[in-house]
């Protein structure tokens, strides 16, 4: 063998030996066993057990279910997301084309002069031929850079399952809020009958003069300010639909979303609540920020690559003459191959910057990806309180509300006896109707801090993104 030949062998065989920063490894699980301990050990919390099959089915609506899928099929914030997965992928097919020769053809004509016998003069000249490049990544950059890409792609299907997440999460709260409007709707004109029972009581008894015109007026007034309590509310239900429309890649005039009412809505007597650790394997936002860890980890390995020689390896074929008919023709034929290797000497301190920028970058990113820990947690936190005191709130706005009920028919009651005036009808009136509300508020309340907790518990939305590109559906 050559000596050059034997220099370029070893060459690759010492420099093969070398290794650019070690192989990602993830993140360690969280050491917290739990998100509130008094929180998990009230009733109705089933703490160390896994939600399974689709979040919103613990509702137990038909109706929903059917949005839900309506949704999923045309939401336009998922179709971007899986647009973006797809584009991701094609960058990773792109960057492993480098770990493959790469072919090239080239072809040329000119004129030339000779000025050195016995061909001196002017001429002709036609070429074309092929050449093959190969790059063996001795050191892995290309490799880290393939994972790097590799890593944005499970980014973007991270992102598909956030997206995915929070158009379910968003679908189930405006169907609660349309509900709840609805519901407070009825309540309202209810309260509006008993206003004009009451008129109607009260204007008998001032034909009969044991009541005067204030009384009379007082009945009317309240009226009308029970009726300015419909316009908000209908307000409300408009806006759901509208949000529902939109949520479904629908204008509000293209498809109106179904009436939906509390009693169709069961809330679950028990809540699975999964363990810390399997909360950062299910929720997509913290698999997202793990992915971004990964890519920074092998953008330090992009960047350590650089630092060190690269070897390239090539060869060319070229069929040459001075007019096309003699191109093919035996003396007409060159070839070569060769070997180089190149190698920073002096960049001012640019690679070595880089790669500590790289380092930094990832010390950011795990930075991150422990923030988003954390804050998940203290968001299940924030969700199992507030489940806890809504519950204390409905118990005690159930006996508000028997009370007032109670209160308001002794009062009606009195009234017609001559035993108590107006006002005390219109406060007991008032009182019960603030109960009632209240009482469709805090079931509200409940069945949006049920879909907060799931969703916070990440909604079996892992793997969102593969179902899709495995059917190419979500609506299944």
């Amino acid at each position: 063998m050559k000596p050059y030949a034997l220099m370029v062998t070893a060459s690759v065989l010492v420099l093969s030996a070398c290794a650019v920063d070690p192989d990602y490894t993830p993140p360690a699980p969280p050491a917290s066993a739990h998100y509130d301990r008094e929180a998990e050990a009230r009733p109705g919390i089933a703490f160390g057990q896994k939600p399974s099959g689709d979040w919103w089915a613990v509702f137990h609506s038909d109706k929903l279910d059917a949005v839900m899928r309506r949704s999923l099929a045309g939401n336009q914030n998922l179709a971007a997301a899986d647009a973006s997965i797809a584009q991701a992928a094609e960058a990773v097919a792109s960057a492993r084309g480098g770990l493959s020769p790469q072919i090239d053809y080239g072809s040329g004509l000119g004129r030339q002069r000779i000025d050195s016998p016995p061909q001196a003069g002017a001429s002709n000249f036609y070429a074309i031929g092929a050449k093959v490049s190969f790059d063996p990544d001795i050191f892995g950059g290309t490799h880290r850079a393939i994972e790097q890409r590799e890593a944005f792609v499970e980014f973007e299907r991270r992102r598909f399952d956030a997206a995915y997440l929070t158009l379910t999460g968003e679908v189930a709260a405006q169907a609660i809020l349309l509900a709840s409007a609805r519901a407070q709707i009825e309540a309202v004109q209810a309260l509006l009958a008993d206003d004009r029972k009451t008129l109607d009581l009260v204007r008998i008894a001032h034909l009969t003069g044991s009541v005067t015109k204030i009384d009379v007026t007082l009945a009317e007034s309240q009226i009308a300010q029970d009726e300015t309590l419909l316009p908000p509310l209908a307000q409300q239900c408009d806006a759901a639909r509208h949000a529902l429309s939109i949520l479904a890649g629908t204008g509000p005039a293209d498809w109106v979303a179904p009436d939906f009412d509390l009693a169709e809505l069961t809330l679950p007597l028990s809540l699975p609540v999964s363990l810390p650790a399997e909360l950062a394997h299910d929720r997509p936002d913290i698999l997202e920020a793990e992915a971004e860890l990964h890519a920074a980890s092998a953008a330090v390995g992009v960047a350590t690559a650089n630092l060190y020689p690269r070897l390239n390896l090539s060869a060319s074929f070229t069929q040459a003459g001075s007019d096309p008919g003699t191109m093919f023709e035996p003396g007409g034929v060159f070839w070569g191959i060769a070997a180089g290797l190149t190698g920073p000497i002096f960049h001012g301190g640019s690679l070595q910057a880089d790669r500590r920028g790289a380092v930094d970058a990832y010390n950011a990113s795990l930075a991150r990806y422990r923030q988003t820990v954390i804050r998940s947690f203290g968001q299940v936190a924030d969700v199992l309180q507030a489940i806890n005191h809504h519950a204390e709130e409905r118990s005690a706005q159930e006996r508000a509300l028997a009370s007032a009920a109670i209160s308001l028919q002794l009062s009606r009651g009195g009234y017609r006896g001559g035993e108590v005036g107006i006002l005390r009808v219109l406060d007991a009136q008032r009182a019960y109707q603030r109960a009632l509300l209240g009482q469709i508020k805090v079931r509200t309340a409940q069945y949006l801090d049920t879909t907060q907790l799931l969703v916070a518990l990440g909604g079996n939305s892992a793997g969102a993104a593969q179902l899709t590109a495995s059917t190419g559906d979500l609506s299944e």
